[in-house]
Formats: C-alpha cells, sequence, structure tokens
C-alpha cells in the first residue's frame, strides 16, 4: 500500500514522462550531433510550469535529482586519481579563485548599474560564483577526456570552487541579516578544507586496505558495491555536515574507491546514474520560468547577467589556467561555465530571506539554466579529437 497522503498513480506517472521525455529529447539532440543532456534539460523545460505544465518540481523530483547528481559525481570520482589531480592543483587553485572574483565582481556590478539594492546586487553576484560540475562531468565522461589536464584541472578546481562558494554564500545570508560572525565563518572553512584534504590524501590508501578484508568477510549481496554504497552517503553526509555540498563527498568516495574496486561495481553505478540523472538534468530545465521575459527591462538584465556568466568564467578561469596553454585555457573556462542547480540554491536562500526581488530571482535561474545549455555543446567541440591523446598530455602537464 502507499504511504499516507502520497498518490499511488502521481508518482510512476511523473518520473514516466520525465524519464521518458528526457530521453527521447536526448536521443533527437545527439542524432543532430549535439549532446544528449542538452536535450534532457529542454525536457525539463517542456513539460514543466512554464511551458506544457504536465510535470511541476516537487520533494519526490527533487530527491531523485539530488540522487542522480550525487551518482553522476561518485561515477566520475572512480575513474579519477588523487595523485593526478595534486599535479593541476596549484593551476586549479589559480582557477577556483579567479572564477570565483570574476563572476561576483560582474553580477554585483551590473545589479548596481540596474540600481538596485547593495544587498541584492551582492546576493546576485554570490548567485553566479560557483560552478555546476556535474554538468562538465557528464560531458568529458560521455567523451572519454577525464583523463586530459584540462579535465582534471576542471574536477579540482570545481572542488576548490564548492569551499569558496559556500564561503561566500554563508558571508552574505550573514550580511543579509545583519550580522557577520567571522569566527563561524572560519570554523565553517577549516572543517570544510580539513575534511576534502583529509579523504583526499588518505582515502584512496585506506580503502585499499580495508575492501579487500571486508569482502573476505562478508558473503551477502554484491559485498563491493554494497561497501561503495555506504562509504557514498556516509561521505556525503559528512560533506554536508562540514559545510560543502553533498556532490564533494560523493565524488571523494569515488575517487576514494578508485583503485580498489572491480569493474562491476563501476557497472552497477553506471546502471544507477543512468536511472537517476535525467532527473537532475530535466530538474534544472522545470525551474525556468519564462514569466521572466514579460518585462522590457527585464529582458535587458537577463541578457547582461547570462553574458557576464560566460565571459566571467571564461576570463576568470581561463587566466587562471593561463600555463596550461591557450587551447586548455579555452576548455578549462567554457568546462567551468555552468552554474546549473547551485546558482539557482543561492538565488533560492537570497528570495527567502527577502533580498532578492521575484524579477532579480527570475533572472539568475535563466542565466543557470541557459549556462547549463550553452557550454556542453562547446565543451564538447573544444574536447573534439581528443581521446586518444589525453593520457600523453597530462604526463607533459
Amino acid at each position: 500500500m502507499p504511504a499516507e497522503g502520497i498518490d499511488a498513480v502521481r508518482i510512476p506517472l511523473a518520473m514516466l514522462v520525465v524519464f521518458g521525455s528526457a530521453k527521447l529529447l536526448a536521443e533527437i539532440l545527439e542524432r543532430f550531433d549535439q549532446p544528449g543532456l542538452v536535450g534532457e534539460i529542454l525536457a525539463g523545460v517542456l513539460i514543466g510550469p512554464s511551458a506544457l505544465g504536465w510535470v511541476r518540481p516537487d520533494v519526490v523530483l527533487g530527491a531523485l535529482a539530488e540522487l542522480g547528481v550525487i551518482f553522476l559525481l561518485f561515477r566520475v570520482g572512480l575513474e579519477v586519481k588523487a595523485s593526478e589531480l595534486v599535479r593541476v592543483g596549484g593551476t586549479a587553485t589559480m582557477v577556483a579563485l579567479a572564477g570565483v572574483a570574476a563572476p561576483f565582481l560582474f553580477g554585483w556590478g551590473i545589479l548596481l548599474a540596474w540600481r538596485a539594492p547593495q544587498i541584492e546586487a551582492i546576493f546576485t553576484g554570490a548567485a553566479m560564483v560557483a560552478t555546476s560540475v556535474g554538468i562538465t562531468a557528464q560531458v568529458l565522461a560521455a567523451r572519454g577526456v577525464l583523463g586530459h589536464i584540462a579535465s582534471r584541472t576542471i574536477l579540482a578546481a570545481a572542488v576548490i570552487d564548492d569551499v569558496l562558494g559556500l564561503l561566500v554564500l554563508a558571508l552574505v545570508s550573514s550580511m543579509a541579516q545583519g550580522r557577520v560572525n567571522v569566527a563561524g565563518l572560519a570554523l565553517t572553512a577549516l572543517a570544510a578544507i580539513a575534511f576534502t584534504a583529509i579523504v583526499f590524501k588518505w582515502g584512496a590508501g585506506a580503502m585499499a586496505r580495508l575492501v579487500p578484508r571486508v569482502e573476505n568477510r562478508l558473503r551477502a549481496g554484491e559485498i563491493q558495491f554494497n561497501l561503495a554504497m555506504v562509504l557514498l552517503f556516509a561521505l556525503a553526509l559528512l560533506a554536508v555536515s562540514t559545510g560543502v555540498a553533498a556532490i564533494v563527498g560523493a565524488f571523494l568516495a569515488g575517487m576514494a574507491l578508485g583503485e580498489s574496486v572491480g569493474q562491476r561495481v563501476r557497472d552497477l553505478a553506471h546502471g544507477v546514474t543512468e536511472l537517476l540523472v535525467p532527473f537532475f538534468l530535466a530538474g534544472i530545465g522545470m525551474h525556468l520560468d519564462l514569466a521572466v521575459f514579460s518585462d522590457s527591462s527585464t529582458i535587458a538584465l537577463a541578457a547582461a547577467i547570462l553574458a557576464a556568466a560566460i565571459v566571467s568564467k571564461l576570463i576568470g578561469c581561463g587566466l587562471g589556467a593561463w600555463r596550461l596553454g591557450r587551447a586548455n585555457m579555452w576548455r578549462v573556462g567554457l568546462g567551468m561555465v555552468p552554474r546549473g542547480e547551485v546558482g539557482m540554491v543561492v538565488a533560492q536562500i537570497g528570495l527567502n530571506l527577502g533580498v532578492i526581488s521575484a524579477p532579480v530571482y527570475g533572472v539568475v535561474v535563466f542565466m543557470a539554466v541557459a549556462t547549463t545549455l550553452v557550454a556542453p555543446p562547446l565543451v564538447r567541440r573544444t574536447f573534439r579529437g581528443l581521446e586518444g591523446a589525453a593520457g600523453e598530455e597530462f604526463r607533459l602537464g
């Protein structure tokens, strides 16, 4: 029997509509040599409240979307070695720092020019800071170029970017509430950095010793996969507890297990990812409110914010990767462009605090969806033809 208050028909119907439409549009886009994930996001726009209105975001679809991006980053982590990310650590730090500063200044300046209140301008800048690495990771994994030096730089920078974005959000939220707790911000930063550094440095070694021992003692079911799931959810929980996103914990869990588990775990994780990621991608599209284009001044603001969101990451992150050469500067800059759900979360917090108006909230959501749509085809094009040379170029870096 269905649980009390839950419609037994509505949930499977919504899942059918979301998953089916996402895969249908992905197939159509692939036939036009475009990334399938763009079709999955457009499916969300089409079936969502702004167009056909067949499905609306709710708690169930939101949970499936969250699980989708968690498994996506876990699967990417399985293919990444911590030692390879360490090699690009200095460059990734520069990419992350510049990729936070430039979008914040662009967004803040545009809103001030639009004569918005100071705190609204600051929140808009904060919403433009963080990168949604799940989108880029999906493109890189699909093309098989996770071993390329630009891909490693993007992934490492995205982890650092998440910690920096957390601090920016905590700071502007405190300003909106009229108080800035410096000690609290410092403790949050230390906890987030310590958690990431500890798992990053010692996670793989610990799992290399633990996995064989557990596998020899247990008998029930898919032992390696079960252990992987326990570690995945544990690190996702710890990540949230220390102040960073659950997807960072998921990525670190995959990276820690990458050298300890067999192909069977990768195959099972891939299957779960294939099921859940369409809900994450379509969910981004469903949040787009086309009513934002009903006013000419808001349209102009949306165009300016979108242009700034793209250019600021290209300039900031691209310049941060200057040591990798011009071609890789473009790849890194484009790879850091998607905002996805991250920008929408920041805007939602600002709306709830009463410091972001409804039109500006709509503009930020439009920016988040639009950057998520435009980046994958460009990223795919800049990495074209590099699959076979990825490992060699990485070693040269």
